[in-house]
């Protein structure tokens, strides 16, 4: 398994939309992909932002390739998406999951 991880932030009164693009959106789009294994969003209050990290994690890398394209390190980010973010990276970090719990919902 591989997670993609990825990180940006909004403003206090932008992270609630910011968090219901994410299930409303997102996620449902995620979900109707081949090899797409789940999604974990963190969030934290940093110095007047909303900082969000956002964990996906696929099967394989060549999962990774029909979702992202010919450049899978290069974030993949809606345009609602980036109306809402302040700021956000442009690359994404891939990590292989050696080691894996089941959290639940």
């Amino acid at each position: 398994m591989i997670a993609r991880h990825w990180s940006g932030a909004t403003t206090s009164e932008n992270a609630p939309a910011y968090e219901e693009h994410l299930s409303r959106s997102v996620l449902p789009h995620l979900e109707a992909l081949e090899g797409f294994r789940g999604m974990r969003v963190l969030r934290r209050a940093a110095g007047g932002w909303q900082e969000f990290r956002v964990l996906t994690f696929w099967e394989s890398r060549e999962c990774i390739h029909a979702f992202a394209g010919a450049a899978p390190e290069r974030a993949v980010i809606h345009p609602v998406a980036q109306a809402l973010l302040a700021r956000f990276d442009e690359h994404v970090d891939h990590f292989e999951v050696p080691l894996a719990t089941d959290m639940g919902s």
